[in-house]
C-alpha cells in the first residue's frame, strides 16, 4: 500500500512539474499571469500611453503627483526595464527613464510608487500596437496641394460644444473677429467632400490641442496641455476620425504644432518641475500671482541671430529665450527633460493620428540645437515623414539654412526637409502690383524663381500667397481677381509645396482694415447654420467668386494627375514687353505658363522660345479647353494668366 502511495505521489509531482513546465513556456499563460486590476491614482503620466517596436527603445515618463518624489519605482512587465528614476526640482514630479527591449509585449501593467510610510500607489499604464509601419508614414511634397484651415472659422459641424462650462473662455460671438465663433472639427469632417473635390491632397488646420486662455482662445497657438484636443473643437475620437476619412480619399493630415512656447494657463505653470522649465523663469516664478505684460521679458524676435557670425550673445539670447507674447511661456529645449516631452508629444501625435506631416511654428525662436535633435529624432523614425517649419523672413538665404543638406558656413545640419517661402510669397505679391520696369514688376517673380540656387532642394520648399497671418492674397493685389489668377496660376506652377488659405476660392479679403487677423480669419460662408451667403452650395456668391472657385478647382485638379506640373524640368525667360513665360516639363508634357500684364490685345513672339521644341505642335488651354498651335505668334487676347500643356 505504501509503495502505491508513493508511486501515485511521484506521478502526481510529474505531471504537476509538466504543468509548470508547459505554463513558463506559454505566453498566453503568461498574460494571463500578469493580468491585472487597472489603477488610476496618479494625477498625470505622460505619454499617456505609448507603443512598442519604435526604432528608438527609450521612453521618459513625465509622472505629477503630490510628493511623488520621494517614491520608490517598482515596474514589472516584459520587455520594460526601469534604467532611471529622475528627481525633480519640485517634490511633485518624477521623470522615469524606461527601456523598451524588443521582446516588449504589448498590454497594461502597472507603475507602483512605494511610499516611505509603507504605503503604495498604482497606475496602469499601456504599451500598444503599431498600427502602420514607419515606412509608411508618407509625408507631404511638391505632388501635394495644401488647404490651411482656421478651425474655430471654417465650419460648426457640432453648435453643442461651442460652450464649455468650466474653462476660462466660455463666450461666442461671431461679430467679434477674436472671440470664439463655434467651427470644430466636426465641421472639418463635413467638408472633406468639399476639400477634395477642390483638388486639394492635403489639409493642414491650426493647432487645435486645448488653449484654456481667458481670452484669444480660438487661433490655437497657446496650448495650455499637449495631449488634450480643445472640447470646443471635438473629441480625440474625430481628430482621429478626420484623418482616417482624408486618408480614405488618399488625403493626408498635417498637424500644427507648437515647440517654443505653451500658453500661459499650462497646467504645469503653477508647479514647474524644475527652475529652468521655461525661460526667464525667475521673473515668472517671482510675479506668478500678478504677471502680466510689464513684468514680461519678451522675444527681441533678431532670428537673423540664428545664422549670423557675429551675433552677440545677448542679442542671440534676447531672440531665442524671451517670451513671444504675455501670455505664451517660452519653454526652455535646453533642459533634457523638457527636449525629451516635446519630442515624444511630436511622435505621440504621429502614431495617434497617423499624421501626413507636420508643420513647426516659430521655427528659429527655439534653441536650434534641439530643433535640429528634434527634427532629426523625427526623420529616423519616419524617414519618408514630412515637416516643414516657419521662418518669417523675406531672405532667401535665411530660409535655405534651416533645410536638410544645406552647407551652412556654421556647419549647423537641420535634419529639416522644407520651411516656408516668406520670400516668394512677397515677390509674387510685389512683382504683380508694380508698374512693369526694368527693376519693377514682373521681374521680382522671375528674380525670385532665380533664388532657387540657394536651395538644397527648391521643390521641397512651401510656398504660399496668404495665411492665418498674413493678409490676404485678394486684398493684396488690390481686390482684383484677374491678378489673384494669376498670382495662384504662376504659384502652382512653380517648383514647390503649394498652401492655400480657405476661402481663397471665393475671394475672402481683409479690405477693410488690412492685416487684421479678425478677419484673416473671416468665417467661412455656409459653415453656420443660417449664413445667407454659403460657398458650398454657391448660394449667394458673386459671379466673380463664382468664377474664382470653378478657375481654381480646374487648375487644382489638373495638377493633382500632371507628373510635368508635380516634378518636371523647370525653364523661365526673363519677362519683356510685360510678359513672362515659365514651362514645366517631361518627356511625356510640356507645360508653358504665361503672365501677360498688357491691358490692350497682344502678340506674343514665340521664337524666343524654340528651345522648348514646341514649334508646330498643337497646345491646349488648360483652363478653357480652347486649342492653339506653337508657331511664330501667339495673341494674347487680354491681361491675365494663360496655361497650355502638350496633352490634348
Amino acid at each position: 500500500m505504501k509503495n502505491a502511495f508513493r508511486i501515485l505521489t511521484v506521478f502526481i509531482l510529474m505531471v504537476l512539474m509538466s504543468c509548470q513546465e508547459s505554463v513558463s513556456n506559454s505566453d498566453e499563460v503568461n498574460s494571463l499571469k500578469t493580468t491585472i486590476v487597472e489603477s488610476n491614482e496618479i494625477d498625470k503620466v505622460e505619454p499617456p500611453h505609448w507603443w512598442i517596436g519604435l526604432k528608438n527603445q527609450k521612453l521618459q515618463l513625465l509622472v505629477k503627483h503630490p510628493n511623488i518624489g520621494s517614491s520608490h519605482v517598482d515596474i514589472s512587465h516584459q520587455g520594460v526595464n526601469l534604467v532611471k528614476v529622475n528627481k525633480a526640482d519640485s517634490p511633485n514630479y518624477l521623470f522615469l527613464d524606461l527601456e523598451l527591449s524588443k521582446s516588449a509585449k504589448s498590454g497594461k501593467f502597472n507603475i507602483v510608487f512605494k511610499q516611505d510610510d509603507g504605503s503604495e500607489l498604482k497606475q496602469t499604464y499601456e504599451l500598444k500596437e503599431r498600427q502602420r509601419s514607419a515606412e509608411d508614414y508618407l509625408g507631404f511634397d511638391s505632388s501635394d496641394v495644401i488647404f490651411l484651415i482656421t478651425p474655430d472659422r471654417f465650419v460648426n459641424g457640432d453648435p453643442s460644444n461651442d460652450i464649455i462650462e468650466g474653462l476660462k473662455q466660455t463666450n461666442i460671438d461671431r461679430s467679434e473677429g477674436y472671440e470664439r465663433h463655434g467651427g470644430d472639427l466636426r465641421g472639418m469632417i463635413n467638408s472633406i467632400d468639399y476639400i477634395h473635390e477642390l483638388g486639394y491632397t492635403a489639409v493642414w488646420p491650426t493647432p487645435v490641442l486645448i488653449n484654456d486662455m481667458p481670452q484669444g482662445s480660438y487661433h490655437g497657438y497657446a496650448i495650455t496641455d499637449y495631449h488634450k484636443v480643445d472640447p470646443r473643437i471635438g473629441t480625440l475620437d474625430e481628430y482621429k476620425e478626420f484623418s482616417s476619412k482624408l486618408k480614405e480619399r488618399g488625403m493626408k493630415l498635417i498637424m500644427d504644432q507648437v515647440a517654443n512656447h505653451c500658453g500661459l494657463e499650462h497646467w504645469w505653470m503653477k508647479d514647474l518641475p524644475f527652475k529652468d522649465w521655461v525661460n526667464f523663469q525667475e521673473n515668472y516664478e517671482e510675479h506668478i500671482d500678478n504677471w502680466n505684460w510689464e513684468v514680461t521679458t519678451y522675444s527681441n524676435h533678431r532670428r537673423t541671430t540664428n545664422q549670423d557670425l557675429y551675433a552677440s550673445n545677448v542679442d542671440h539670447k534676447g531672440n531665442t529665450d524671451g517670451w513671444f507674447v504675455e501670455g505664451m511661456p517660452d519653454l526652455n529645449q535646453r533642459n533634457p527633460f523638457m527636449a525629451n516631452y516635446i519630442i515624444q508629444n511630436s511622435i505621440w501625435w504621429i502614431e495617434t493620428l497617423g499624421l501626413g506631416g507636420i508643420r513647426q511654428d516659430t521655427y528659429p525662436y527655439p534653441d536650434k540645437d534641439f530643433m535640429s535633435d528634434w527634427a532629426g529624432a523625427i526623420m529616423k523614425e519616419y524617414p519618408n515623414f514630412s515637416i516643414v517649419g516657419e521662418e518669417w523672413s523675406y531672405n532667401p538665404l535665411l530660409v535655405a539654412y534651416w533645410q536638410d543638406g544645406k552647407d551652412n558656413a556654421d556647419g549647423y545640419k537641420s535634419n529639416l526637409k522644407s520651411s516656408m517661402d516668406f520670400p516668394m510669397q512677397k515677390a509674387i505679391i510685389d512683382g504683380l502690383k508694380e508698374e512693369e520696369s526694368w527693376d519693377k514688376g514682373l521681374v521680382k517673380l522671375y528674380e525670385g524663381l532665380a533664388n532657387d540656387f540657394v536651395y538644397v532642394t527648391p521643390k521641397d520648399i512651401m510656398v504660399f500667397l496668404d495665411n492665418h497671418d498674413k493678409s490676404r492674397i485678394y486684398t493684396e493685389v488690390g481686390e482684383d481677381a484677374t491678378k489673384t489668377k494669376m498670382a495662384l496660376s504662376y504659384m502652382l506652377m512653380m517648383p514647390r509645396i503649394p498652401q492655400i488659405y480657405y476661402g481663397t476660392e471665393i475671394l475672402m479679403n481683409d479690405t477693410a482694415n488690412p492685416g487684421d487677423h479678425g478677419l484673416i480669419r473671416t468665417d467661412f460662408p455656409g459653415g453656420w447654420k443660417g449664413d445667407t451667403v454659403n460657398a458650398f452650395t454657391g448660394e449667394g456668391l458673386t459671379a466673380e467668386q463664382k468664377d474664382m472657385q470653378r478657375f481654381l478647382k480646374k487648375i487644382l485638379n489638373y495638377r493633382k494627375n500632371s507628373e510635368a506640373m508635380q516634378n518636371g524640368e523647370t525653364k523661365h525667360f526673363a519677362p519683356e514687353n510685360k510678359t513672362y513665360v515659365l514651362a514645366r516639363y517631361n518627356d511625356s508634357e510640356t507645360l508653358v505658363h504665361i503672365i501677360n500684364k498688357n491691358d490692350d490685345s497682344f502678340e506674343l513672339d514665340l521664337t524666343r522660345f524654340e528651345e522648348l521644341g514646341l514649334n508646330g505642335k498643337t497646345l491646349k488651354n488648360v483652363i478653357t479647353g480652347e486649342t492653339i498651335n506653337w508657331s511664330d505668334k501667339l495673341v494674347l487676347d487680354s491681361v491675365g494668366s494663360y496655361l497650355f500643356t502638350t496633352k490634348i
